[in-house]
């Protein structure tokens, strides 16, 4: 296991998998596209990204992924979740996450909107955010710990070593939270 560059692997049966492959790629990490339960041996790390979560699911479930995911997660291995990757990790899909999602929370597709968010513990000031018809937290268990919210709905948080955001950080230019993310990899492949 290299700790310099981690092997981080992206979910790539539906969405926007490539815009975080070219993020991770750019900050350093070898990223590989994950697709059947065998792409997630020696992985580091592992980004579930936004797409259409419906189809998520049934590709998982096609692909035979539900419990390989599981396992994964429950070794501790960190993952991110952005947008359907949110909704694919609560409560009520692969259960990963004490999280129950809202799906499509503040609407269409017309209703897409941008918006800055600040994280208490990030460096840099606010985060500009896409909101693509994004979910939200609707509901979470004592564990979880909220680091974002519009409008008082929680679109951002983190549960030991999974981290949830409801919107696309891959779509920007800043990359704090990816880094973040490659940080929690590196220390744990530790």
């Amino acid at each position: 296991m290299v700790v310099d560059a981690p092997l981080v692997g992206v979910l790539a049966l539906q969405g926007g998998y490539a815009a975080h492959t070219r993020v991770l790629d750019g900050l350093g990490a070898r990223v590989r596209e994950v697709r059947v339960p065998a792409d997630l041996a020696g992985l580091d790390g592992l980004v579930i990204p936004g797409g259409e979560s419906t189809t998520m699911s049934l590709g998982i479930d096609r692909e035979g992924m539900a419990e390989p995911l599981r396992a994964l997660a429950s070794s501790g291995t960190p993952l991110l979740g952005t947008c359907a990757g949110l909704i694919v990790l609560d409560r009520a899909h692969l259960g990963v996450m004490d999280i129950q999602a809202r799906r499509n929370a503040f609407g269409r597709q017309v209703r897409s909107f941008e918006a800055d968010l600040r994280f208490a513990d990030l460096e840099g000031g606010p985060v500009h955010a896409v909101f693509i018809r994004a979910p939200w937290i609707a509901a979470h268990g004592p564990g979880v710990e909220v680091l974002a919210e519009v409008d008082g709905h929680p679109v951002a948080a983190r549960q030991g070593h999974v981290l949830v955001l409801s919107f696309h950080p891959e779509l920007g230019d800043d990359h704090r939270l990816h880094e973040r993310f490659l940080e929690d990899v590196r220390a744990a492949a530790r």
